[in-house]
């Protein structure tokens, strides 16, 4: 696909790394598949990866944990 932000490059699949933040609580997700941009890098998720990230941040808030980093395991 065409690559929204810069309007040059193709995605080609890949990693990325995503930080979130909820009721406190930063985490660090690492290898996270994603349609990187070959122009300038930015990188996109699919629907059921964003849900899975939500997911992990969502528990990492409820067990109190202030910061984790941690590898996407899909």
């Amino acid at each position: 696909m065409k690559c929204i932000i810069c309007k040059n490059g193709e995605t080609q699949p890949g990693k990325g790394t995503v930080t979130l933040q909820r009721d406190g609580t930063i985490v660090i997700v690492k290898e996270v598949p994603a349609e990187v941009c070959d122009n300038c890098a930015e990188y996109y998720f699919s629907e059921e990866i964003t849900q899975k990230l939500l997911a992990k941040a969502g528990q990492a808030a409820a067990s109190g944990v202030e910061v984790e980093i941690i590898k996407f395991a899909a």
